[in-house]
């Protein structure tokens, strides 16, 4: 049985789900997120919280089994805590400027890029203009946002400058030699 799969999700306070056939809607302080589950597996509220199950030892049964448990438990974090990525802007220059709630990077191109911030996502350029904060209840949409703005200006090998997520190691590579 899927390690994952098998774990009782537990209901943080303050947190209300309903469930409808296969449609699971969560309501929370931060706000209401809601998702279909694959008709292979069922899930259902028990005392000490949501229990998905998958009806036979299929390969694709067991993938899904612990996807869907995944799925349920990311939002339920998401409404009652949030999610949050970090990127940090390294190079002469660069910077990323708040314009209400979209941002202006100013990246080295002759012009400025203007992101507009999708529906949910809260985008913050801090004081030092260097750091960029991602913030939302849906993971899958913060990932995405935050990896749509990194790809602007990736890092490059040779001297780290460009957009990276906070922590990330950029592997260095030697410079052209001068020789003889």
């Amino acid at each position: 049985m899927s390690r994952i799969g098998k774990k009782i999700i537990t209901i943080p306070e303050k947190v209300e789900v309903v469930i409808e056939g296969q449609m699971v809607s969560v309501k929370g302080p931060k706000g209401t997120l809601s998702h279909t589950l694959h008709e292979v597996v069922s899930i259902e509220k028990t005392s000490e919280g949501l229990e998905i199950k998958r009806p036979d030892d299929q390969k694709f049964s067991r993938s899904i089994h612990g996807t869907s448990r995944a799925l349920v438990a990311n939002m339920l974090e998401g409404v009652s805590k949030g999610f949050q990525k970090t990127l940090e802007i390294v190079g002469v220059g660069y910077r990323a400027e708040q314009k209400g709630k979209d941002l202006n990077l100013v990246l080295g191109f002759s012009h400025p890029v203007e992101y507009k911030a999708p529906d949910g996502i809260e985008l913050k350029a801090s004081d030092d203009k260097l750091k960029i904060t991602v913030s939302g209840i849906d993971k899958q949409k913060v990932g995405q946002v935050a990896a749509e703005i990194r790809k602007y200006r990736r890092p490059e090998p040779y001297k780290g400058k460009g957009i990276r997520y906070s922590g990330e190691y950029i592997l260095r590579k030697q410079g052209k030699k001068t020789g003889k």
